[in-house]
């Protein structure tokens, strides 16, 4: 006899989007998306966390994108295997091999990390994700919310090198997620901990034959970033730092889209976190492929972050307002932290709607299709319904709620984490990063056109 919990994680597991070819391998994975008993599913919190992910697929390979977070309560420990176990559900659910290669942790406090690392490496044993715990609150209350991103081994090779490094291949393709690790501070300033954590980074990149050339993406979260140290700000120090290790290092990435000549730098999220520590992770590419390029994105609403005048910085931040990835008929684009700044200056101080709103814009006129077409690529282009995930960083958590309104107007239903830390300016009130994923347009036949 057939019960209610016959199949408990069908209706849960559901895509929010599918991107790309659309398919996600699993024609019958929302089947039971309503319940035909109706009202609503009483299932047992223990078996499943709150959770939206984006299917994409493209050229025969399947991706994840996988927002988690704990709805049973209970210990930490509690919420910790509740996630796990929720990311396994929709891992199941592909119907074909997947792993999870890179997850973000966002843990409410660092004193929980040992318990997160401990049920990490029993669940995931020598497959072993790249793993970043960033002591950031979710916005909605829980202990922990993780962002992981997986991939189908049906047709791509994942090698796990040990807790800083993980490589994916796939058609010519050598995807490298690198980490550094985290730096406590002690007796370190802010740009030593920059220097410092630069230059591991290089050797985990180094270890696996790469260098800061093939980096796309970066990731830095820093502790106390709006503080002062004497008299300079530390999130200024730590872009001090970043200028004058980018100074020694070239970052001409291998496959510039043609006519880019100049000197570009990753796309990148600075961001704030509890304590005072310093974690550094990215993302780089390697291919000898000739249908593989690299466009630097830069948003005609705003100055360029390395031109910013020397009163936000002595050295201004070095990175792109976004990387795309040009991969055949497919455009993946890494959507560098933004915030609400309009040239170089902040606007709306103290509304959080009107900060959300114009962040949002500033995104949606980076990803169009007229700001590539302006940079060179005039048959690409992305909306907003092309991003796959959002995080959401909220200065103050009682603007959480209106934030998140604006941002579920303007998306719609889209796999997002709202995570509680200081943006990089004491004015700002929110900063999103995001990535989309979309197709080239193919150009009609003359006489199609006529």
């Amino acid at each position: 006899m057939s019960t209610m919990f016959e199949n408990p994680i069908c209706y849960r597991m559901a895509p929010d989007r599918r991107l790309l070819d659309g398919k996600c391998g699993t024609p019958d994975c929302d089947h039971c998306s309503s319940n035909p008993n109706g009202g609503t599913h009483d299932i047992p919190p223990c078996l499943l966390g709150h959770q939206h992910h984006t299917v994409i697929g493209y050229d025969g390979l399947k991706r994840l994108a996988l927002m988690v977070t704990p709805e049973g309560g209970g210990t930490f420990r509690d919420q910790t295997w509740e996630a796990v176990s929720t990311i396994r559900a929709i891992l199941l659910q592909q119907k074909e091999p997947m792993a999870v290669t890179m997850q973000t942790v966002f843990v409410d406090d660092a004193s929980n990390v040992p318990a997160a690392q401990q049920l990490f490496e029993a669940y995931y044993g020598e497959r072993m994700p790249l793993t970043l715990y960033v002591v950031q609150p979710p916005c909605d209350g829980r202990a922990l919310a993780i962002e992981a991103w997986a991939i189908s081994t049906r047709t791509a090779e994942v090698v796990y090198c040990g807790p800083h490094l993980v490589t994916v291949s796939h058609d010519g393709l050598r995807w490298i997620h690198a980490s550094a690790g985290a730096l406590a501070q002690g007796r370190q300033t802010a740009y030593q901990q920059t220097e410092v954590a630069f230059e591991n980074l290089r050797a985990v990149l180094g270890a696996a034959g790469a260098s800061f050339k093939d980096v796309a993406r970066v990731w830095l979260y820093q502790g106390g970033i709006t503080e002062m140290e004497g008299e300079v700000e530390r999130y200024r120090e730590l872009n001090r730092a970043r200028t004058d290790f980018f100074d020694r290092h070239s970052f001409a990435v291998r496959k510039l889209a043609p006519g880019v000549k100049h000197t570009i730098y990753p796309a990148s999220t600075g961001i704030g976190t509890l304590g005072h520590g310093l974690m550094t992770a990215c993302l780089a590419l390697q291919t000898e492929r000739q249908d593989v390029q690299m466009l630097a994105l830069e948003n005609p609403l705003q100055t360029s972050a390395f031109s910013y005048p020397s009163t936000y910085s002595a050295k201004s931040p070095k990175f792109a307002r976004a990387m795309a990835m040009r991969i055949g008929d497919h455009v993946t684009t890494w959507i560098s932290g933004t915030a609400s700044i309009v040239n170089a200056e902040t606007v709306h101080p103290g509304d959080i709607e009107k900060q959300t709103e114009q962040t949002l814009t500033n995104i949606e006129r980076l990803i169009d299709s007229a700001n590539f077409e302006r940079l060179g690529w005039s048959d690409a282009g992305a909306t907003l319904d092309d991003l796959a995930k959002i995080r959401v960083y909220v200065k103050h958590h009682d603007d959480y709620e209106k934030c998140r309104a604006v941002c579920e107007r303007r998306l719609g239903r889209i796999p997002a984490i709202y995570a509680q830390a200081d943006v990089c300016r004491p004015d700002l009130l929110v900063e999103i990063e995001g990535v989309a994923f979309s197709s080239v347009r193919k150009s009609s036949p003359a006489s199609e056109r006529s």
